[in-house]
Protein backbone atom coordinates (compact mmCIF):
# COMPACT_ATOMS: atom_id res chain seq x y z
CA UNK A 1 0.00 0.00 0.00
CA UNK A 2 2.72 2.37 0.84
CA UNK A 3 6.19 2.13 -0.18
CA UNK A 4 9.20 4.47 0.51
CA UNK A 5 12.95 3.37 -0.71
CA UNK A 6 16.07 4.70 0.10
CA UNK A 7 15.37 7.90 1.57
CA UNK A 8 17.43 10.45 2.74
CA UNK A 9 16.73 14.04 4.39
CA UNK A 10 18.89 16.39 6.18
CA UNK A 11 18.59 20.02 7.81
CA UNK A 12 20.91 22.67 7.40
CA UNK A 13 23.79 20.11 6.45
CA UNK A 14 23.26 17.38 8.83
CA UNK A 15 21.57 13.97 7.48
CA UNK A 16 18.72 12.72 9.42
CA UNK A 17 17.57 10.08 7.10
CA UNK A 18 19.54 8.09 5.08
CA UNK A 19 18.65 5.69 2.98
CA UNK A 20 15.45 5.16 4.61
CA UNK A 21 13.21 1.97 2.86
CA UNK A 22 10.21 0.86 3.93
CA UNK A 23 6.80 -0.77 2.76
CA UNK A 24 3.42 -1.08 4.51
CA UNK A 25 0.92 -2.94 3.43
CA UNK A 26 -2.83 -2.63 3.78
CA UNK A 27 -4.68 -3.34 7.28
CA UNK A 28 -0.28 -3.68 8.64
CA UNK A 29 0.06 -1.34 12.00
CA UNK A 30 3.23 -0.56 11.57
CA UNK A 31 5.39 0.58 15.09
CA UNK A 32 8.52 2.75 14.50
CA UNK A 33 10.66 2.81 17.45
CA UNK A 34 13.96 4.30 18.42
CA UNK A 35 15.72 6.62 20.39
CA UNK A 36 15.08 10.34 20.53
CA UNK A 37 16.80 12.24 17.29
CA UNK A 38 16.80 8.43 15.57
CA UNK A 39 14.70 10.14 12.35
CA UNK A 40 11.79 8.57 12.98
CA UNK A 41 9.16 11.85 13.87
CA UNK A 42 10.91 13.35 10.32
CA UNK A 43 10.26 9.65 8.81
CA UNK A 44 6.40 10.29 8.94
CA UNK A 45 6.32 13.72 8.46
CA UNK A 46 8.15 12.86 4.81
CA UNK A 47 5.52 10.45 4.59
CA UNK A 48 2.85 13.00 4.98
CA UNK A 49 4.59 15.51 2.89
CA UNK A 50 5.18 18.10 5.86
CA UNK A 51 8.13 17.95 4.86
CA UNK A 52 10.27 16.96 1.46
CA UNK A 53 12.96 14.18 1.19
CA UNK A 54 15.81 15.51 -0.45
CA UNK A 55 16.22 11.94 -2.18
CA UNK A 56 14.39 8.80 -2.60
CA UNK A 57 10.46 7.30 -4.35
CA UNK A 58 7.71 7.47 -2.45
CA UNK A 59 4.55 5.72 -3.63
CA UNK A 60 0.96 5.47 -1.69
CA UNK A 61 -1.61 3.04 -3.48
CA UNK A 62 -0.51 3.41 -6.81
CA UNK A 63 0.17 7.27 -7.07
CA UNK A 64 3.94 8.25 -6.92
CA UNK A 65 4.33 10.96 -4.29
CA UNK A 66 8.55 11.10 -5.09
CA UNK A 67 10.99 9.59 -7.25
CA UNK A 68 15.24 10.21 -7.94
CA UNK A 69 15.91 11.83 -10.60
CA UNK A 70 19.87 13.21 -11.14
CA UNK A 71 20.60 12.46 -7.79
CA UNK A 72 17.41 14.56 -6.09
CA UNK A 73 13.62 14.02 -5.37
CA UNK A 74 11.02 15.11 -7.85
CA UNK A 75 7.65 15.67 -6.80
CA UNK A 76 4.60 14.84 -8.39
CA UNK A 77 1.91 17.32 -9.73
CA UNK A 78 -0.30 19.16 -7.74
CA UNK A 79 -3.31 16.90 -8.39
CA UNK A 80 -1.29 13.86 -7.77
CA UNK A 81 0.07 15.53 -4.40
CA UNK A 82 -3.57 16.43 -3.24
CA UNK A 83 -5.05 12.89 -4.21
CA UNK A 84 -2.30 11.12 -1.91
CA UNK A 85 -2.80 13.75 0.98
CA UNK A 86 -6.48 13.12 1.18
CA UNK A 87 -5.26 9.30 1.91
CA UNK A 88 -2.96 10.02 4.38
CA UNK A 89 -4.52 10.82 8.01
CA UNK A 90 -1.83 12.25 10.85
CA UNK A 91 -2.10 12.78 14.60
CA UNK A 92 0.16 14.88 16.62
CA UNK A 93 1.53 14.85 19.74
CA UNK A 94 0.62 18.06 20.58
CA UNK A 95 -3.27 17.33 19.68
CA UNK A 96 -2.91 20.83 17.12
CA UNK A 97 -6.99 21.52 17.35
CA UNK A 98 -8.55 24.70 16.57
CA UNK A 99 -8.89 26.84 20.04
CA UNK A 100 -11.49 28.95 18.59
CA UNK A 101 -13.71 25.92 17.40
CA UNK A 102 -15.81 23.69 19.10
CA UNK A 103 -15.01 19.48 18.93
CA UNK A 104 -17.45 19.03 16.41
CA UNK A 105 -16.80 21.91 14.46
CA UNK A 106 -13.00 20.78 14.51
CA UNK A 107 -14.14 17.27 12.93
CA UNK A 108 -16.67 18.61 9.73
CA UNK A 109 -14.27 21.58 9.00
CA UNK A 110 -12.00 19.98 6.37
CA UNK A 111 -14.75 17.16 5.32
CA UNK A 112 -17.14 20.17 4.36
CA UNK A 113 -13.93 22.59 2.93
CA UNK A 114 -11.72 19.68 1.29
CA UNK A 115 -13.89 16.88 0.31
CA UNK A 116 -17.47 19.18 -0.68
CA UNK A 117 -19.32 17.12 1.52
CA UNK A 118 -22.56 18.29 2.93
CA UNK A 119 -22.75 19.96 6.46
CA UNK A 120 -25.61 17.63 7.37
CA UNK A 121 -23.59 14.57 6.44
CA UNK A 122 -20.21 15.75 7.60
CA UNK A 123 -22.20 16.36 11.35
CA UNK A 124 -23.57 12.52 11.06
CA UNK A 125 -20.50 11.12 10.34
CA UNK A 126 -18.48 13.38 13.30
CA UNK A 127 -21.10 12.09 15.73
CA UNK A 128 -20.58 8.18 15.00
CA UNK A 129 -17.21 8.68 15.10
CA UNK A 130 -17.35 10.30 18.58
CA UNK A 131 -19.34 7.85 19.64
CA UNK A 132 -16.77 5.19 18.45
CA UNK A 133 -13.87 7.15 20.88
CA UNK A 134 -16.07 8.03 23.78
CA UNK A 135 -16.75 11.95 23.12
CA UNK A 136 -20.24 12.00 21.67
CA UNK A 137 -20.95 14.33 25.06
CA UNK A 138 -17.98 16.79 24.31
CA UNK A 139 -19.33 17.54 20.85
CA UNK A 140 -19.98 21.30 21.87
CA UNK A 141 -17.31 21.94 24.11
CA UNK A 142 -13.66 23.58 22.89
CA UNK A 143 -10.26 22.31 23.76
CA UNK A 144 -9.48 24.20 26.53
CA UNK A 145 -12.28 22.65 28.10
CA UNK A 146 -11.18 19.13 27.57
CA UNK A 147 -8.31 17.12 29.63
CA UNK A 148 -5.24 16.01 27.69
CA UNK A 149 -6.63 12.43 26.67
CA UNK A 150 -10.40 13.83 25.66
CA UNK A 151 -7.95 16.31 23.14
CA UNK A 152 -6.07 13.55 21.86
CA UNK A 153 -9.03 11.66 21.38
CA UNK A 154 -10.82 14.03 19.68
CA UNK A 155 -7.51 14.98 17.52
CA UNK A 156 -8.08 11.29 16.29
CA UNK A 157 -11.93 11.47 15.98
CA UNK A 158 -10.73 14.58 13.48
CA UNK A 159 -8.50 12.73 11.65
CA UNK A 160 -10.93 9.81 10.79
CA UNK A 161 -13.57 12.00 9.55
CA UNK A 162 -11.59 12.58 6.45
CA UNK A 163 -11.63 8.34 5.91
CA UNK A 164 -8.14 8.27 5.63
CA UNK A 165 -6.78 5.10 3.56
CA UNK A 166 -3.61 5.19 6.62
CA UNK A 167 -3.49 6.93 9.60
CA UNK A 168 -0.22 7.99 10.85
CA UNK A 169 0.86 9.30 14.84
CA UNK A 170 3.79 11.16 16.08
CA UNK A 171 4.20 9.80 19.51
CA UNK A 172 0.21 10.54 20.51
CA UNK A 173 0.61 9.65 24.23
CA UNK A 174 4.00 11.46 25.26
CA UNK A 175 2.18 14.66 26.39
CA UNK A 176 0.29 12.28 28.84
CA UNK A 177 0.23 11.32 32.08
CA UNK A 178 -0.33 7.34 32.16
CA UNK A 179 -3.74 6.71 33.04
CA UNK A 180 -4.67 9.54 30.44
CA UNK A 181 -2.54 7.25 28.01
CA UNK A 182 -4.45 4.31 28.44
CA UNK A 183 -7.66 6.26 27.20
CA UNK A 184 -5.74 7.04 23.95
CA UNK A 185 -4.00 3.42 23.73
CA UNK A 186 -7.62 1.87 23.73
CA UNK A 187 -8.82 3.92 20.82
CA UNK A 188 -5.46 3.27 18.93
CA UNK A 189 -6.45 -0.73 19.84
CA UNK A 190 -10.22 -0.52 19.07
CA UNK A 191 -9.12 0.66 15.61
CA UNK A 192 -5.99 -1.77 14.86
CA UNK A 193 -8.88 -4.37 15.94
CA UNK A 194 -10.73 -2.71 13.16
CA UNK A 195 -7.58 -3.73 10.86
CA UNK A 196 -6.81 0.18 9.89
CA UNK A 197 -3.62 0.59 8.69
CA UNK A 198 -1.82 2.73 10.72
CA UNK A 199 1.77 3.61 11.24
CA UNK A 200 2.38 4.75 15.39
CA UNK A 201 5.95 6.51 16.24
CA UNK A 202 5.79 5.15 19.82
CA UNK A 203 8.15 5.13 23.39
CA UNK A 204 4.96 2.56 24.52
CA UNK A 205 6.70 -0.67 24.35
CA UNK A 206 3.40 -2.81 25.15
CA UNK A 207 1.88 -1.29 22.71
CA UNK A 208 4.05 -1.91 20.03
CA UNK A 209 4.49 -5.71 21.25
CA UNK A 210 0.81 -5.98 21.70
CA UNK A 211 -0.62 -4.24 18.14
CA UNK A 212 1.60 -3.79 15.69
CA UNK A 213 2.27 -6.17 13.05
CA UNK A 214 5.63 -4.84 12.41
CA UNK A 215 8.29 -2.86 14.29
CA UNK A 216 10.98 -1.02 13.25
CA UNK A 217 13.51 0.15 15.03
CA UNK A 218 15.34 2.94 13.68
CA UNK A 219 18.54 4.52 14.90
CA UNK A 220 20.51 7.73 13.69
CA UNK A 221 18.78 8.11 10.78
CA UNK A 222 18.64 4.38 9.93
CA UNK A 223 16.78 0.91 10.16
CA UNK A 224 18.51 -0.98 12.41
CA UNK A 225 16.36 -3.89 12.71
CA UNK A 226 12.32 -4.62 11.65
CA UNK A 227 10.17 -7.41 11.63
CA UNK A 228 7.20 -9.34 13.42
CA UNK A 229 6.89 -7.98 17.98
CA UNK A 230 8.31 -11.54 18.63
CA UNK A 231 11.53 -11.37 15.85
CA UNK A 232 12.39 -7.62 17.50
CA UNK A 233 11.77 -8.71 20.88
CA UNK A 234 14.00 -11.71 20.94
CA UNK A 235 16.54 -10.04 18.88
CA UNK A 236 20.52 -10.28 20.15
CA UNK A 237 21.51 -7.42 18.02
CA UNK A 238 23.40 -5.49 20.69
CA UNK A 239 21.81 -2.18 19.90
CA UNK A 240 18.58 -3.28 19.75
CA UNK A 241 18.80 -4.67 23.38
CA UNK A 242 20.69 -2.24 24.25
CA UNK A 243 17.51 0.24 23.79
CA UNK A 244 15.08 -2.38 25.41
CA UNK A 245 16.62 -2.95 28.27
Amino acid sequence: MLRAENLYKGFNGLDVLKGISLEVQKSEVVALIGPSGSGKSTLLRCLNQLERVDAGDISLDGLRMCETVNGRARYANEKTLRQITLKIGMVFQSFNLFPHMSVMRNLIDAPIRVKRVSKAEAIETARDILAKVELLDKADSYPAQLSGGQAQRAAIARALCMAPEILCFDEPTSALDPELTQEVLKVMRDLAEERMTMIVVTHEMDFARDISDKIIFMDGGVIIEQGPPEFIFASQNPRTLRFLG
